[in-house]
């Protein structure tokens, strides 16, 4: 009986391809404005051309990927009119959401949920402040709350249009990183909702998402190459 492993379908190596590159891309470690080529992903990856063909046509439809036939495929420059869309389309529903949450109350299970997050927030504060991780927590606080509130789908739809505005986030907290005051409003979100206060929920949610707005003109000048104003 032979031990040799057997090599991963078609199917999940092109979904792990497409997952790995759009996690790059959205984390900025391959930033705005990067060539990049089937052939060296390919080979980084481990995988047969074919995924990775696929996987850039794909991100390409999300506006994470520019593909210029004969010329070379790029990620894409950071639309700023598509973050501004975004950002509206995500306040507008956290609102809503933030405030059904604290009108009707969350379960006993879903609120340990979010507070085990926000005690996993402090700690990575208290370990040195990691960027990154730190923003992973500060997304699953929010997708916790979505599904706390039986809106998950609603939280997919953000997701699917923010990929602009994600990536400008990353580079607003890049730039001028205040976690610890995003813990505090965290919490006092959380207390707004444990106390059953929705005009205050909605209104520290809204001040909350106010924090990490697209500011045009300094990101430009931080981060010239990276957008499309």
């Amino acid at each position: 009986m032979s031990g040799a492993t057997p090599s991963a379908s078609p199917a999940s190596a092109r979904e792990a391809a497409y997952r790995r590159l759009r996690a790059e891309i959205l984390s900025l470690e391959l930033p705005p404005g990067t060539a990049i080529s089937e052939k060296d992903v390919s080979l980084r990856f481990g995988v047969s051309r074919t995924p990775v063909r696929e996987c850039f046509v794909r991100l390409a439809q999300e506006g994470l990927l520019d593909i210029y036939p004969q010329r070379g495929t790029y990620v894409s420059r950071i639309d700023a009119h598509l973050v501004e869309e975004a950002r509206f389309l995500r306040e507008q529903l956290e609102a809503a959401v933030v405030r059904l949450a604290a009108a009707d109350g969350l379960d006993p299970v879903s609120l340990a949920e979010l507070e085990a997050n926000l005690l996993l927030q402090q700690s990575c504060l208290d370990d040195g402040q990691d960027g990154s991780r730190m923003f992973r927590l500060d997304e699953e606080f929010h997708a916790r709350l979505f599904a706390a509130c039986g809106k998950s789908h609603t939280w997919s739809v953000i997701g699917s249009a923010g990929v602009h505005l994600n990536r400008s986030r990353r580079l607003r907290l890049a730039a001028d990183p205040d976690w610890r005051h995003l813990l505090e409003q965290h919490r006092a979100i959380l207390q707004a909702i444990r106390e059953r206060a929705p005009e205050r929920a909605e209104r520290v949610m809204r001040e909350h998402l106010q924090l990490v707005r697209l500011d045009r003109a300094r990101l430009a000048e931080l981060y010239p190459d990276y957008f499309r104003m």
